[in-house]
């Protein structure tokens, strides 16, 4: 993997703390390893109260944090499936089923923009922004009470105790993830009409009217004394708590290499891919850390599939399909508007990264060796690329948009529309001027890799998964406080595949 030039991050309300800076080591044999994860690299060193986990834990897994009560945040985070769904880009709410088999369903207004993030230890103290594009940040410089830069800007409220907590808030906020769209329910409804704080009060209030999440709340927090105190941001302390150790992985062979602070560890295919990946590959330029992540935002020529959030000038899909819709990504540049950052997106951390395709931000890539060959040369591999049919499942029924005089209507799309809609798959890929300004920016210098140190490099990529990461569906609870079917559903209760 190639060295990427270190072009400045805009100081918009960002900061680097020590916390970003890592511990090397050199390993027998030569190469540098970072310090192994430790409790204290979590939060709550590691360990939450028991009250606290299992109150996050029902929360994850309760659609009644959702507006249409039709999906959980473990909907698109399935223990099952590597923490995230299985497909390139996943329905919200309005969809039907789990992991791979999620389909449209009844109805859904687009497919959610982004691949789902998966959530290995996301927990950790280093972590410095939250999402692809890190639109929410810790910054005590910023004008707001939260200490955090974010896209609630002053409606962010005080009392949240980590980044993870304040991620939590958010999700709940998008209309095509949980919220649901305008008219569908109160909190889609005060969503559209940009009242942040009411759509978080409206969910605490279906917490506060059930005696069991009441009992929870009380006995996980000192300041709940009654359902009234209960806030969103009680709910979302919770969430990142669970989070923490539910999805914490330091048992793989590389941790086993890092504890032992030797490669010799790993077998030797995975040791001369490890070679190779803090040596020539320059894959650990981006790659670093016990989280093999720098935390930094870069721009690698990924293609885009799906309808992007909207971004840029270009009106070419709204002529050729009738859609108002705009569909390119620009990723990091929608946060700072700075230039240097069009089409920059969050280094992921590659912890279990066999177990949590699709890959890229828009789940482009379902196959992690052609992941890792386009890194190696990634204009080429961009310019090459072509969306599989198979590659987003089809959109049986689509809830969309249309004005009326000053109101706005969702409705169910007309049948003989769908094809049109669907071309937004595809749209940006096929198109030269699009897909140029995504080549534009890439910062990728190439790297020649033979076959053979692919396949080591996959070797050592394999090093990376967790044996218990596999499977960990056995967090589902079998009920939630709400009543609701708890999603997804055990693995024992899913269909058969």
């Amino acid at each position: 993997m190639p060295t990427l030039s270190n072009r400045p991050r805009a100081a918009a309300c960002f900061r680097i703390t020590a916390a970003t800076v890592l511990l090397m080591g050199t390993a027998a044999g030569g190469t540098d390893l970072p310090q192994p994860l430790q409790d204290a690299d979590f939060l709550h060193d590691g360990a939450p109260s028991e009250a606290l986990f299992a109150l996050g834990r029902d929360l994850f897994f309760d659609p009644i944090l959702s507006g249409n009560r039709n999906i959980s945040c473990g909907t698109c985070h399935d223990p099952a499936h590597g923490s995230g769904d299985g497909l390139a880009l996943g329905f919200g709410t309005g969809g039907d089923g789990f992991g791979p088999e999620r389909h449209a369903g009844s109805g859904v207004t687009a497919r959610v923009p982004r691949n789902a993030q998966p959530l290995w230890n996301i927990g950790a103290r280093d972590y410095t922004a939250m999402f692809h594009d890190g639109r929410l940040e810790p910054d005590p410089d910023c004008p707001f009470a939260s200490g955090y830069w974010s896209p609630a800007r002053e409606d962010l409220p005080e009392g949240l105790d980590s980044l993870l907590a304040a991620q939590a808030m958010f999700p709940v906020l998008s209309a095509v993830e949980m919220a649901g769209w305008s008219g569908s329910n109160p909190v889609g409804t005060a969503v559209a009409q940009d009242r942040d704080p009411d759509a978080w009060n409206l969910i605490a209030g279906r917490l506060q009217d059930l005696p069991g999440y009441v009992d929870q709340f009380v006995a996980a927090f000192d300041d709940v004394d009654a359902a009234d105190d209960i806030a969103f941001t009680h709910a979302a302390r919770a969430l990142a708590a669970f989070q923490t150790v539910a999805f914490r992985s330091t048992d793989s062979p590389f941790d086993a290499a890092l504890q032992a602070n030797d490669l010799s560890v790993l077998s030797p295919q995975a040791r001369r891919g490890a070679e190779l990946f803090y040596g020539a590959a320059g894959c650990a330029s981006c790659h670093s850390g016990p989280l093999l992540t720098d935390h930094d935002f870069h721009a690698i020529a990924m293609p885009q599939i799906g309808p992007g959030k909207g971004h840029g000038a270009d009106t070419t899909y709204f002529a050729a399909s009738g859609f108002p819709d705009r569909l390119e990504d620009e990723g990091r540049f929608r946060v700072t508007f700075d230039p240097e950052d069009l089409f920059r997106f969050r280094t992921p951390s590659l912890r279990n990264v066999t177990l949590t395709g699709p890959w890229g931000h828009s789940g482009a890539f379902g196959d992690l060796e052609r992941m890792v060959r386009h890194h190696l040369d990634a204009v080429p591999s961009l310019d090459a690329y072509e969306v599989a049919p198979d590659a987003l499942p089809a959109f049986e029924s689509v809830i969309a948009r249309r004005g009326l005089e000053s109101t706005l209507l969702f409705e169910p799309l007309n049948p003989l529309r769908l094809e049109a809609f669907a071309t937004r798959d595809g749209f940006v890929q096929a198109s030269d001027a699009l897909r140029g300004r995504i080549a534009a920016a890439s910062e990728i210098t190439p790297v020649a890799v033979d076959d053979q140190g692919v396949a080591d490099l996959m070797a050592f990529l394999a090093a990376l998964t967790d044996p218990t990461a596999a499977d960990r569906s056995g967090l589902i609870p079998a009920t939630v406080p709400s009543g609701l079917p708890p999603q997804p559903s055990p693995i024992t209760e899913r269909a058969p595949d």
